[in-house]
């Protein structure tokens, strides 16, 4: 088993259902060998094209993270909606969350992280840390 792998995002062979109307899913997690969180890319072909279908993650338990690496997507949190630009991360921590994002402009790539079970445990030294507030 290799300890670890480094791969260009676009050589990461293309998950594809054969619906023209889903964005292109470059599948990290399993093309990586990523067997403790979820990671994916998603970029869209064309504006309002849907990068995350709506759902939320009470089954799982799974918090997620959303970083639009390129372009523009807006986000519907519940009965809120966020207007992200690239290099814009959203945590959605409450599981709870219904959520769902469309592209705005064409070519929007947006990285999804996702992971729950036990609270992760930093290795950083805390000092790092101690002047940036976390939300409550």
């Amino acid at each position: 088993m290799a300890r670890w792998t480094v791969s260009r995002i676009t050589d990461v062979p293309r998950i594809s259902d054969g619906d023209a109307d889903d964005p292109v899913w470059y599948p990290l997690q399993h093309a990586l060998g990523i067997d403790t969180f979820g990671v994916n890319v998603f970029v869209a072909s064309r504006a309002d094209q849907t990068l995350v279908e709506e759902h939320d993650e009470r089954t799982s338990g799974q918090q997620e993270l959303y970083v639009v690496l390129e372009g523009e997507a807006v986000f519907d949190l519940d009965d809120q909606q966020a207007h992200l630009v690239g290099v814009t991360a959203l945590a959605v921590t409450d599981p709870a969350v219904r959520r769902s994002a469309r592209a705005v402009t064409p070519g929007t790539a947006l990285l999804i992280v996702g992971a729950s079970g036990e609270p992760f445990k930093s290795t950083w030294n805390p000092d790092h840390f101690g002047g940036i507030p976390r939300p409550e």
